[in-house]
């Protein structure tokens, strides 16, 4: 186990998003939650098992979603695939892969 949800709420409770990075090249890939409360994020990533973005919290000048709904980084690594819901995109995102520091070792 690991201590990633109670530390989620503690930076909600700070007001803050987290930013999650590249696992191979320290670029921010995802920025959540954007549009939706962190307990609403971690509802939906716990009840799929993956973590869950959407549109608004994927930063799009370092992802890319195949025609094939697989969504890789730019660099390649492999992410996940998107899923779509009633409620619209959804990534459904390998953790490991975004399990990465920043470039440079300084969080955004």
């Amino acid at each position: 186990t690991t201590s990633f949800v109670e530390d989620a709420r503690s930076i909600a409770k700070e007001g803050k998003e987290i930013t999650f990075y590249d696992s191979n090249t320290g670029k921010p890939l995802f920025v959540a939650p954007k549009g939706r409360s962190m307990e609403d994020f971690l509802k939906e990533s716990g009840s799929h098992g993956w973590p869950s973005f959407r549109d608004e919290e994927v930063v799009w000048d370092n992802v890319r979603c195949l025609g094939d709904g697989e969504a890789v980084s730019v660099d390649g690594t492999h992410l996940g695939h998107n899923l779509p819901d009633g409620s619209g995109n959804r990534y459904c995102i390998n953790l490991v892969s975004v399990a990465g520091r920043p470039e440079g070792g300084v969080e955004e």
